[in-house]
């Protein structure tokens, strides 16, 4: 895990890779809760045979499940001693170019775009690329606009 000590120390930073998180399994069970929750069960991420004779040969996690675990993973990642608390304001842009296979480990480098000064602390802009662990194309790509206030 990486830390900063402050806040405004990231300003200097823009335009740099920030951290890279431990991996994540996204597992069936994990896939299956996020179906539940959601009631997205199509059968690409939920039926086992009929995945299996699909384009991807198995099941694949739900895209928003993958965009979900970013503020996980951001917090495996990173940590700003003086940021009493974080809150998710937005997300300029989202892609998922390529499939998480349930049984992946994901990880996500995360590189900052933007800082800007706000009142009580800062808006970041934030590029989170999740790689699947042996792989090279990202399974997401997302501008994250966060608040952290000090």
């Amino acid at each position: 895990m990486k830390h900063f000590a402050h806040l405004a120390d990231l300003a200097a930073l823009v335009g740099q890779e920030l951290a890279v998180s431990e991996p994540v399994l996204i597992d069936q069970d994990r896939i299956d809760g996020f179906a539940a929750h959601t009631e997205d069960r199509q059968w690409i991420h939920v039926d086992h045979a009929r995945a299996a004779e699909g384009p991807f040969g198995t099941t694949v996690a739900h895209g928003y499940l993958t965009l979900s675990m970013l503020p996980a993973l951001m917090a495996r990642a990173m940590k700003i001693d003086d940021v009493r608390m974080g809150v998710n304001y937005g997300v300029n842009r989202v892609r998922f170019p390529a499939p998480v296979p349930s049984g992946s480990q994901l990880r996500a480098h995360l590189k900052l775009l933007a800082y800007e000064a706000i009142e009580g602390g800062a808006q970041l802009v934030i590029e989170a690329t999740l790689l699947r662990d042996g792989h090279a194309k990202p399974v997401c790509v997302a501008e994250l606009v966060v608040r952290q206030y000090t």
